[in-house]
């Protein structure tokens, strides 16, 4: 039951990642109808601004954890949000009207120059950072084994839940999330009453890179080290994430990454690690087998 419960609490932990990270993709393709495939590398650049803001935050003597925390929160949230910005405008926005599949190319070439330009940029090898936050509590005591609860899984996980709250408010209830909804549900349609698309879907990857940038930096604390080429594969598990719960769903998104978390900690802990990617990919087909539109996905009905 000890062993059990730490694996909930891993997997946890890390689908809360894999889930800021799949709302990227999943608000993107709702409003587009496009799969951003360079939102990993979006997820990528925000863990390197984070351990750059350490390393600077450490050259000028800021050696107090809490507020050093806070000033990487806020500096990889606002950087990483620019390269957003950036991507929509520069790579999406002049291929809008254009065919899907043009997009579809871009995006896939947007994800292959952000991976060279930080290899150029950062270098090839590794980079390890220092654990910022020890410690926990015992959970529970059986026998030989010893269930903990980290202060940073702590951390983590109330970030995600407060994130998810202020975003939930932010949709539901202000002018951007109105006309956020309005362009979901037609994009000609919100622009003939007056809803400026392009600005809407601009803030739309803005907030996506910001959900992901907190996600790199929790992938940082959590691991203690990154390359250029993360992005390549939480992108994969958070776009499984996001088609698992139903692409297009915002709770989707954030089950689906849960279950994404969930299924590898289980299966490394009492499979083989090996296949832990093959396992998540295989309950993926399962669900979209008899249940296309994914767990929480609504069908995409054609207007005409």
């Amino acid at each position: 039951m000890g062993y059990f419960l730490q694996q909930l609490i891993n997997g946890a932990t890390l689908g809360m990642i894999y889930g800021l990270i799949a709302i990227g993709y999943t608000m993107v393709y709702g409003i587009i109808g496009m799969i951003n495939f360079a939102h990993g590398e979006i997820f990528m650049i925000g863990a390197f601004i984070s351990i750059i803001t350490f390393l600077t935050l450490g050259l000028v003597g800021m050696g107090w954890v809490p507020l050093a925390l806070l000033v990487m929160l806020l500096t990889t949230m606002l950087l990483t949000s620019v390269y957003g910005w950036a991507l929509e405008r520069l790579a999406y926005r002049p291929l809008r009207h254009s065919p899907r599949l043009a997009a579809l190319i871009t995006a896939i070439g947007m994800s292959i120059f952000l991976q060279n330009y930080v290899q150029l940029v950062q270098g090839a090898r590794v980079k390890p950072m220092q654990p910022l936050i020890s410690g926990g509590f015992r959970l529970l005591k059986g026998g030989d084994f010893v269930v903990n609860l980290s202060y940073l899984q702590i951390l983590i996980i109330l970030l995600t839940v407060v994130l998810m709250i202020v975003f939930t408010l932010m949709i539901n209830r202000t002018a951007f999330g109105r006309a956020q909804r309005a362009c979901q549900q037609d994009l000609g349609m919100a622009a003939l009453i007056g809803v400026d698309v392009d600005r809407t879907i601009s803030l739309t990857f803005v907030t996506g890179a910001t959900l992901a940038s907190v996600a790199g930096l929790m992938f940082l604390l959590n691991y203690g080290v990154i390359d250029f080429y993360i992005g390549f594969l939480a992108g994969i598990k958070a776009f499984t994430a996001a088609v698992l719960g139903g692409i297009g769903s915002l709770p989707g998104a954030m089950l689906g990454g849960l279950l994404i978390g969930l299924i590898e900690s289980f299966w490394s802990a009492y499979f083989t690690v090996e296949y832990k990617d093959v396992a998540a990919y295989t309950i993926l087909v399962l669900v979209l087998i008899f249940r296309p539109t994914g767990l929480l996905g609504k069908p995409d009905i054609e207007k005409v």
